[in-house]
């Protein structure tokens, strides 16, 4: 009879009020890590009234005065502005192109070894620098380009040229930043398109071998065209790291004779904001100002990057 009523009044009760209980237990539990997110994730966005004043230290963020767009129009005239946007756009530029091709020539080449433990051997290898960090890379490649004792001037010298400053010369410092990121980020980046040939029909290669198609022709007529996707994918999300030049390594590995071509947005940042000179107040407005400059152009590229994601390889993120 109990059992009979149980029944009775869960039948009664309208599906709709079923559906609408709130599971409160639940969001009780999300209270904490909805906490933090607005205190450490939203909260330092009222930092960004800075931008907009003439912050003075003693006065605090309610006192200081509002100056409107002045701060913006002080660094577009800055020549070390205009240096640090260039720069960022060349090397970040330069680095998207770079570690979007040699991941994918590196993927090829792996793809045609047949030797399994080789194979292995070579990705841990390329893997590898990936988890080493520019702290102790910088220290590394500082010791390996010196001029006078560094390994890489003594194999030139050998090979009957002249020392090269790497990390001293205009010219030469962005190539070096160029080059040693792509070194350490290549392989880590292969695993993605190794996955995507991974997933070929094997039968197209054994067709394209009867029909005499080499391995080169193979790789041209059936590799790439099958991971074209994700190139296409992985090439219009990288729009998004255009103004990211890598603050890690260049911080870590820059001077002040190389300003004029290693000096990014997010160095400047540093340096106005916290690495002033000596006797000058940090001026925290002018790179708050820079730093909100670059967040909005981030932004956007972001958003155009998604869209073309969406648009050519049909990727979505919501």
């Amino acid at each position: 009879m109990t059992d009979l009523r149980v029944r009775a009044r869960g039948l009664g009760t309208p599906r709709s009020l079923q559906m609408r209980r709130i599971p409160w237990a639940l969001y009780l539990m999300l209270i904490p890590g909805a906490v933090i997110t607005l205190i450490y994730c939203y909260g330092p966005l009222l930092g960004l009234s800075l931008a907009f004043q003439k912050f003075n230290l003693t006065k605090g963020l309610f006192g200081s005065p509002w100056v409107g767009l002045d701060n913006f129009r002080y660094i577009f005239n800055l020549k070390s502005f205009t240096f640090a946007l260039r720069n960022t756009l060349v090397i970040s530029t330069t680095k998207v192109v770079l570690n979007l091709a040699f991941p994918i020539l590196v993927a090829l080449l792996m793809n045609e070894v047949r030797h399994l433990r080789y194979k292995r051997t070579i990705q841990t290898m390329v893997y590898l620098p990936h988890f080493v960090s520019w702290i102790v890379l910088a220290g590394i490649f500082t010791d390996m380009l010196l001029p006078s004792t560094g390994i890489v001037n003594r194999l030139i010298e050998m090979a009957g040229g002249t020392p090269v400053f790497f990390l001293g010369n205009k010219s030469t410092f962005p190539w070096t930043m160029i080059v040693t990121d792509v070194w350490k980020t290549f392989g880590y980046s292969t695993i993605l398109y190794m996955a995507a040939l991974t997933i070929i029909d094997p039968s197209l290669y054994e067709a394209a071998s009867i029909d005499g198609a080499n391995r080169f022709q193979q790789a041209w007529h059936i590799s790439i065209p099958g991971i074209v996707p994700i190139i296409v994918l992985c090439g219009t999300i990288s729009l998004g790291k255009v103004l990211e030049g890598g603050f890690d390594q260049i911080v870590n590995m820059y001077n002040t004779t190389v300003y004029e071509t290693g000096d990014i947005l997010e160095t400047l940042v540093f340096r106005v904001g916290i690495e002033s000179p000596r006797g000058a107040l940090p001026r925290y407005d002018i790179a708050t100002a820079i730093g909100l400059f670059k967040s909005a152009i981030s932004t956007i590229l972001v958003s155009l990057s998604y869209f073309c994601a969406y648009k050519f390889a049909d990727y979505r993120i919501f």
